[in-house]
């Protein structure tokens, strides 16, 4: 079988652990929507740990509602459930729902996307950093075939429950039915999933799983220069590897604290990983200056891939001009701390007047970072400067609130895990955020030490309140505590 050159490959045995077949399969690449997939890894991984369920509302700021197509197009202020957003962004790739779950998790996108980069590394995804949710153009999001691969194989080790989401072949929403992009779904026996992905940059890529009569093989093409030539490739590939593989089951799963088999821990760097060019490359081309909805809509107009049949080969398009290896970033050594959004999380249960009152003195109180961000919302590749601050007026209900805001504002200088309330854009309402939440709660352990925290991003000062000086397992039963308050509540480490 001939390979269109410029195209990044791999197959692996599920089952072993071991590489079938692989091409370019460590050079750096621009993944697109499939970077969807790390996105509903986080979000999984929030379910599984009970401070998400499938019912609960995410909220759509004004940064994610901006969002190029593909997208479902939710105005900010609107809610989607977490189960509608997964089927959304699985079929759909919907980029507004992306960002949206990324913002409800880690406050805003920038922050999100470290949680991304250092759960892939944690993996052994040594090769990728992620800038952005969604996928869409951004110089420094990068991957590899061989890193796909192995968060193909991760998600469903770690995830058997919710992976179920990448088969579905459609969704129904708001009286429109939204179809999955992978149009290998139900025409290769036995795929399972997983995602599709496109910019003009990265060319037409996809990661599939396939599990036949014993075997389970997970396949990424990268840089087809159609749809229909990906899929065909991918076809193909399946069809030629498939029987290969091992009959059971013996590698170990691959999860945080054991990263897929033949991965060394010791190889960070990206470029580290590429293999000796053997032909001549393309020169790398520049990303697009401007979001751009032809050039960035996620996923494929093309005609569906033809029927595939066991044993049946797929003749291959004329090999087209590839997209060109793209040079690992300058990253930053030091990781900018874990930014929460103060949009108020609603508690399911049957709640009190008092809790609805606090809920919406809250949420009237606590900005989220999306409600504050570009309205081009296009600008993915931003940077934060932090700075601890303590305001000059805090304005106070009583005089006990304010002496203690004053004895808590100043940031903790020692290491443990931290929880955060919300962000606003003025730093009073950090403040009495801040004062409410030791006031109105018995949550806070005594050691407890609240600060206001300044970001800078661009033209917006946001002020997140925070408390710091916390165990783990304390800041996760005071943040428990607090959201029964009727607060929004996030812990993280510090």
């Amino acid at each position: 079988m001939t390979t269109p050159p410029g195209v990044a490959a791999i197959v692996v045995d599920g089952n072993s652990g071991r590489t079938l077949y692989s091409l370019n399969e460590n050079q750096p690449r621009h993944p697109a929507s499939v970077t969807k997939v790390m996105t509903l890894y986080l979000l999984f991984e929030q379910i599984e740990k009970g401070r998400l369920r499938l019912d609960s509302p995410l909220m759509i700021s004004s940064h994610a509602a901006a969002q190029a197509p593909s997208k479902l197009g939710l105005a900010p202020g609107e809610t989607i459930d977490v189960e509608s957003a997964i089927k959304a962004v699985v079929t759909k790739s919907a980029n507004d729902i992306a960002v949206a779950i990324a913002e409800n998790i880690g406050g805003d996108e920038d922050s999100f996307a470290q949680m991304m980069t250092s759960k892939a590394h944690s993996l052994g995804m040594h090769g990728t950093h992620f800038a952005n949710a969604s996928g869409l153009p951004n110089p420094e999001q990068i991957t590899t075939a061989h890193d796909l691969a192995v968060l193909g194989r991760a998600i469903q080790d770690r995830f058997p429950r919710y992976y179920r989401y990448f088969s579905i072949h459609s969704f129904a929403y708001n009286g429109a039915v939204l179809r999955n992009h992978n149009h290998l779904l139900g025409r290769v026996e036995g795929m399972d999933g997983i995602k599709t992905g496109y910019t003009q940059a990265s060319g037409f890529n996809l990661l599939t799983s396939v599990h036949r009569d014993g075997h389970h093989i997970v396949a990424v093409v990268l840089g087809g220069k159609t749809a229909g030539a990906r899929d065909r490739l991918m076809a193909n590939l399946i069809e030629d590897h498939i029987d290969e593989g091992d009959g059971a089951r013996t590698a170990r799963a691959i999860t945080e604290e054991t990263p897929a088999e033949g991965v060394e821990l010791a190889e960070t760097a990206p470029a580290a990983l590429r293999p000796a060019v053997v032909e001549p490359q393309p020169v790398a081309r520049p990303e697009p200056a401007s979001v751009d909805a032809d050039n960035t809509a996620d996923e494929e107009d093309s005609a569906s891939a033809p029927r595939q049949r066991r044993a049946q080969k797929i003749a291959l398009a004329a090999p087209p001009a590839p997209p060109a290896p793209i040079p690992a970033p300058q990253r930053e050594d030091k990781a900018r701390p874990a930014y929460v959004s103060g949009v108020q999380k609603r508690d399911d249960a049957a709640a009190t007047k008092t809790d609805r009152k606090s809920r919406r003195a809250e949420h009237a109180t606590a900005v989220a970072d999306g409600s504050t961000s570009h309205a081009a919302g296009g600008k993915t590749n931003r940077r934060e400067t932090v700075a601890a601050t303590t305001p000059s007026s805090v304005k106070h209900a009583d005089g006990e609130r304010s002496q203690m805001a004053k004895g808590d504002l100043s940031r903790p200088s020692h290491s443990g895990w931290m929880i955060q309330l919300g962000a606003t854009d003025d730093a009073d309402k950090a403040s009495e955020l801040l004062s409410r939440a030791r006031t109105q709660s018995r949550a806070l352990p005594a050691n407890a030490k609240g600060f206001t925290e300044k970001v800078q991003k661009g033209r917006e000062t946001l002020y997140r309140a925070r408390f710091a000086g916390l165990e783990e397992q304390s800041a996760e039963t005071a943040c428990k505590m607090l959201k029964r308050s009727g607060f929004s509540c996030f812990a993280t480490k510090n």
